[in-house]
């Protein structure tokens, strides 16, 4: 038997379903033994000469890159034209360090923020250079894709301030990561109270700029405080055509509802941001999007969320539930949960917990699972400790931490 061929026999014992079918023990020394007489590669074993699940994802993720297993991620191409520059990745590394990262946030000086930050996070947020590089090496972040701090352009109602701030803005981040073009890449800021200008700055973006794609955060204020336009609206499907047609991800962002709409949080109010009413409105949003019937026009459009899903994949079986047993009439032609596995990208930002990643892998696949930090309001090392110890398998590890980015935006 060849060694790719021991590698898929004997790696089904665990990964066929996500669970193992033996004591992970014995999984892993049956494993290790196999690539081990098959492919001359040394073992890290215990005490008692079994093993260890340290040593079975160092030499094992070695042992299945050098038969090809990953030949997909390692041959991607980069094909966004010149502006692009390939991260400085080793495909051939066992460790799931020089990880990529997507919802990275910085702000320009003088930018306000709903709640005080402290000197040194203002510092962290906007440092573009010196100090984001450093805590991304601790963090073994090769890449990071950066965004603008929310409620960003989406809080401006004035349209005419909109669209001229987010071209400076934009214009300020390609300058910034120019430095670092193969460090450092950009999500585009959008004004979209104007769906024609906000196709128009995402096409200079993508086109001129070389960013990734765009970076939206959740509904936009048009004219007055009390306002919030979503994006199913008919009125953005001509944006959602360019966003297609450009052929990148639209990063849906949270924030907090509207403060008219805050009922639920009174006496709570910190209970409207990060805790909680974040993954209420974007999940909401992203509900929103699926039920109006966009992705079966536009079938191709990829959207991605933070937060492991911001709580979709846990709920997203009783929504298709609910609609089937009320019978209810939607103009969305197939179950929810298909859009989510299709059409939605879910990152690891801001949520280091094993169980929700089990939870996210289960309902879409590690396929669909980017690596984030949600730097500098989340830290580094952190997030990369929790990654690195999770009990997945070293295939997943890999994907989730550069491969799926890589062939997502190309690099």
């Amino acid at each position: 038997m060849g060694a790719a061929a021991c590698v898929a026999a004997h790696v089904s014992l665990r990964f066929a379903d996500g669970r193992c079918k033996m004591p992970f023990a014995s999984a892993l020394t049956r494993i290790g033994g196999a690539l081990a007489e098959k492919g001359n590669w040394k073992m890290d074993t215990g005490q008692k000469g079994s093993m260890t699940r340290r040593g079975f994802l160092g030499f094992g993720s070695k042992a299945l890159l050098s038969t090809g297993v990953f030949a997909g991620i390692s041959a991607a191409q980069t094909t966004r034209e010149q502006h692009r520059q390939a991260p400085s990745l080793n495909p051939n590394s066992s460790s799931p360090a020089g990880k990529i990262a997507l919802e990275e946030h910085f702000a320009l000086p003088g930018t306000k923020y709903e709640i005080p930050p402290t000197p040194q996070f203002q510092v962290q947020m906007h440092d573009i250079r010196d100090r984001r590089l450093a805590d991304m090496d601790r963090g073994q972040v090769d890449m990071c894709i950066l965004s603008h701090v929310g409620p960003g352009i989406q809080g401006i109602f004035l349209t005419s301030e909109a669209i001229s701030t987010a071209r400076r803005w934009n214009d300020y981040l390609a300058e910034h990561v120019a430095h670092n073009s193969k460090r450092l890449k950009g999500f585009a800021a959008l004004p979209m109270q104007d769906p024609q200008a906000a196709s128009a700055e995402l096409s200079r973006c993508v086109q001129e700029l070389g960013f990734c794609g765009a970076l939206v955060n959740g509904f936009t204020q048009i004219g007055q405080a009390d306002s919030a336009v979503f994006y199913d609206l008919p009125q953005y499907r001509p944006f959602w055509a360019t966003v297609q047609q450009l052929d990148v991800p639209f990063y849906l962002h949270p924030r907090p509802p509207l403060a008219t709409g805050q009922r639920d949080y009174e006496g709570y109010a910190w209970l409207a941001g990060s805790p909680w009413g974040f993954a209420v409105e974007t999940a909401n949003h992203a509900l929103r999007l699926m039920a109006s019937g966009l992705f079966d026009e536009m079938p191709k459009l990829k959207v991605i969320l933070g937060h492991m899903g911001e709580g979709l994949p846990f709920a997203i079986w009783r929504a298709d539930n609910r609609i089937a047993r009320l019978r209810l009439k939607i103009k969305a032609k197939r179950p929810l949960s298909q859009y989510l596995r299709q059409n939605f990208y879910i990152t690891t930002s801001g949520v280091f917990r094993t169980p929700a990643l089990d939870d996210v892998m289960g309902e879409v696949g590690a396929d669909r699972i980017l690596y984030s930090v949600d730097y500098p309001y989340e830290d580094m090392v952190a997030a990369t400790d929790w990654f690195d110890s999770a009990p997945i398998s070293a295939t997943d590890r890999l994907k989730i931490a550069r491969g799926n980015a890589a062939q997502l935006f190309r690099f």
